[in-house]
Formats: structure tokens, sequence, C-alpha cells
């Protein structure tokens, strides 16, 4: 297969986490399976040119381009001027402020000469922010398209006010149409969506009103992620995540501040280490707390997970399955998290396959408030017998059902599936048309 694949952001390296390491580890293995990949990517500041040479080694073509930088400060000077013209721009052109923005004009015309080329089997979006490099008639030129969605941008901004952790609610509401208009738009061009959970499905399918949804999970490199060698013991929590992250920051200033202080009370020397690239002031205050450690970026997450008791997902907004709890658990640490943080790994009607049913081994604990973590964190605390039985169950789900070979191969499946039903459909009208 000739494969055009589109990603806004810098894949590599793998452990750069978020939509990074799911689109490198589906390259990697179609490069691996001898597929042909032609690449193109933003680049920004913090990417380095051996990164840019390692990634190249991936793919048989690199087209690498700055990222279109954002002018905050002229935004700020319009003050409210500019916050409506946004929204008038928007409702105007279907397309959202954080899809425009980060529009490179040069990467277009790349992409469009590709395109136009008609040698290539597939196109990828390796995120729904990339579909705008996709014309509405691409069906003409690339038969297969596929677009890689992760999580539903309206849906999210829909549970985000459910829940009232949006950053601004008042923006979100009058963008939440808005949104909803723009998901169904896009959808309907590509020949394929993807989503991570099956709840994704079900909702993408409701809104774009399209069938050709295939559920493929996130993964786990089982050697950047090897199963720990013992149980530390003691009362030392974790969190992994980046902490630029509009949901990531809600989960670690509700962990830090609600939950926390009641594992505090009970067990005095617990202690939180918060642990991912970039956080902001106000999580860099949240080491302020007694007990609580914000590290920063890190060279490797893994040794933060191999020597903390338990790791904690108190996320309440975002969907889509979470590289944090598929990590952690390949790592062998027991993990508390909430039904976002279990996205994906829940069970429907009892098939076999979940965390926490009665037909499957127990495989991590849930809870939704802060009562209720603290009171799953006492019991993993206080029982090196239930922290064992997640371990050893935890890591046992990953090795079966979530490793980026299983993705891959999935992904890869999609993808000559398509393009063989394509062939298809095709010779089937030249041969229909010729006997006419």
């Amino acid at each position: 297969m000739n494969i055009l694949m589109l990603s806004a952001t810098f894949p590599y390296p793998p452990t750069r986490g978020g939509t990074s390491v799911r689109t490198f580890n589906l390259l990697k293995h179609l490069k691996q399976q001898g597929h042909h990949i032609a690449l193109a990517t933003h680049r920004t500041s913090d990417v380095t040119d051996a990164e840019v040479a390692s990634l190249k080694s991936w793919v048989d073509e690199l087209a690498v381009f700055p990222r279109p930088a954002v002018n905050k400060h002229s935004s700020e000077r319009r003050g409210a001027l500019g916050k409506v013209q946004r929204l008038l721009n928007f409702a105007i052109s279907g397309v959202p402020p954080s899809v425009r923005t980060t529009h490179s004009k040069p990467m277009q015309s790349w992409v469009t000469q590709q395109i136009e080329t008609g040698q290539f089997d597939a196109i990828t979006c390796e995120h729904s922010v990339n579909e705008a490099y996709v014309p509405q008639n691409i069906a003409e030129h690339i038969p297969t398209s596929v677009v890689n969605i992760h999580s539903s941008v309206y849906g999210t901004c829909a549970h985000q006010l459910a829940g009232r952790t949006a950053e601004k609610p008042w923006r979100d509401r009058l963008n939440l149409p808005l949104l909803k208009r723009y998901e169904k738009r896009y959808c309907q061009k590509f020949s394929h969506l993807v989503v991570t959970t099956a709840e994704d499905r079900a909702q993408i399918a409701e809104l774009s009103g399209k069938q050709n949804i295939a559920v493929i999970p996130n993964g786990v490199d089982l050697d950047l992620f090897p199963m720990r060698s013992q149980d530390p013991g003691g009362q030392r929590l974790v969190f992994i995540g980046a902490m630029d992250n509009l949901p990531n920051i809600d989960a670690v200033t509700f962990l830090a501040q609600e939950i926390f202080p009641q594992v505090r009370h009970r067990y005095p020397q617990a202690t939180l280490f918060l642990v991912g690239a970039r956080p902001n002031a106000a999580i860099r205050a949240l080491g302020q707390i007694p007990g609580v450690t914000v590290t920063g970026q890190v060279p490797e997450m893994t040794p933060y997970l191999h020597e903390s008791t338990v790791c904690v997902v108190p996320m309440r907004t975002g969907y889509g399955i979470k590289n944090k709890t598929l990590e952690a658990m390949a790592a062998g640490i027991p993990v508390v998290a909430s039904d976002r943080g279990l996205e994906g790994l829940t069970v429907d009607s009892g098939v076999d396959g979940g965390v926490d049913s009665r037909t499957v081994p127990l495989r991590a604990l849930r809870a939704n408030t802060a009562k209720g973590y603290a009171i799953a964190i006492g019991q993993l605390f206080d029982s090196a017998e239930l922290r064992n039985q997640l371990s050893q169950n935890g890591r046992a789900l990953i090795e079966a059902e979530y490793t980026w070979a299983i993705a891959g191969r999935q992904y890869e499946q999609l993808l000559v599936n398509s393009i063989h039903s394509s062939r298809q459909y095709h010779s089937s009208r030249q041969y229909h048309s010729g006997r006419q």
C-alpha cells in the first residue's frame, strides 16, 4: 500500500505521549509490514534535528513544516471584540479556531500536490484536526480516506459543560452547536472513521449518521513499560500525564486538593507525585500542599510507576481510551480510576475484557467521588494481596488486548480491506460499463 499520513503533532519520540505515541506506533507497524509511508507533520520549537532524523528513518518520505504560531497577545488586545470575531468566523466558516489557527498553508500546498498525483491507495488523518487538509472530493483522488478521531470534540465539550469542568462555560455553550455541525460535516468526506472506544463509536455514529466506524484502542509498548519486579509497598500515589492538557489539569487539581487531603487524613505519611511535562503556574502551586511533589518533565515515566503504591486516574472529562491507564496497568501498578479514566476498558452486558465486571478478574478499582477514591486507595494501601491481584490481572489484560502490535494489525487490516473493496467496486463498474 502507498499511504499518505497527516499529523499536526510531531510523532516522535514515542515517549512524547498524547496523539504522538499513537501516530508513531501505527506508522511503525505499517512500515514494518512493508507499506510505503509518506508523512506530513508540524514541527514545534522543542523538536530537535536529531528527532527529525530519527522519524525520517521510519517513513519513506517526510515533509516537516513549522507549526503556525498563534499570536496570543494580539487576541488579548482585541479583548471582547476579538472573541466575538472568532465566534463569527467559526459560525461562517464552519471551522473551529483551534483548527483554523494551526492550519499551515505550506503543508496544505504539499498535501494537495500529493493527493493530485494519484499515487496513493489511502490517506489517513492521525487526529481530527488534520481533516482540514483533506478536500471534500477526496474520494475522486484517493478512494480510501481515514480519520483517526481519537475523541469527539463535540462530545468532549458537551461533557465538560454537563460536568461543570469547562474552562470557559459561556464560550463553550455558544460553540457547542457549531462543534456539532463541524464534526458532522467533516465526518462525511471520509470513507472510514476510527475511534478508540465503543462509547465514542456510538456517539460519532449518532452524530454523523455513518456506520463505517472502527474501534481501534490505544496500546502500550511493553518494552518501554515492563512489569515491575516487586511491590514497593508504602503509601505513595502517582499521576502521570502532560500537564498542559485541560482534562489532566482538572484531574490533578481534583486529586491534589480534594482527594489527597482525605487520604492524608487517614495516612499522614502518604505522598503524591504529579509527573508530567509543561505544568503551568497553578499546577506548580499544588507542590506547596504537604506531601505533594510536582516533577515537571522527567526522562522516563516507568520508574515513577514502579516506585509508587497506587496510580490514580481521576479524569472527570475527556473522551477516548487513556494511555496513562494502559501504561500504569502494563507496568504492574494498581490503578484507581474514574469512569472516564477506565473508558474503553469497561464491560457491556457482561462481555469479557473489562476491568471490574463480575465475569472477569478484577483489574482496577473504580471511583468517581473524592470519598470513593480515598476508600479505594485505603483498600490498596492496606492489602498487599489486593495490590498483587490488580497488578497481575492488569498486566495480563494489556498483554492480551492492548499492545501497539495489536492496534497496528487492526489499523492495517482496515486499510487493506477498504482498498480491496474499493478496487473490486471500480473493477465491477468498469466491467458493467464495458458491457453496455
